[in-house]
């Protein structure tokens, strides 16, 4: 299999009480990234696949905040898990 075309999986955090924006928490390709899936399954957090999103993010260190120019992407995926805790 081609390196680059490894699964990859990034989590974020937001706290909107403690932090001024999101920050990954966690990253990986491979198994690691396997295992970041499964952990959110494990505990019921919502999973986006969004292979441009992640490639974007898989630049930015662990506990990075995301940059201002990200807010309004990273605004979606949160959008998308407000909707689906809304629904359960």
């Amino acid at each position: 299999m081609n390196p680059d075309k490894k699964k990859q999986a990034i989590a974020l955090r937001y706290d909107p009480k403690n932090q001024d924006s999101p920050k990954v928490t966690a990253k990986g390709r491979g198994l690691v990234a396997e295992e970041i899936v499964q952990r959110a399954k494990e505990h019921q957090i919502p999973i986006q696949e969004d292979p441009t999103l992640v490639t974007l993010l898989s630049q930015l260190e662990i506990n990075q905040t995301i940059p201002p120019e990200l807010y309004e992407v990273v605004a979606e995926v949160f959008a998308f898990i407000y909707r689906i805790d809304r629904n359960l």
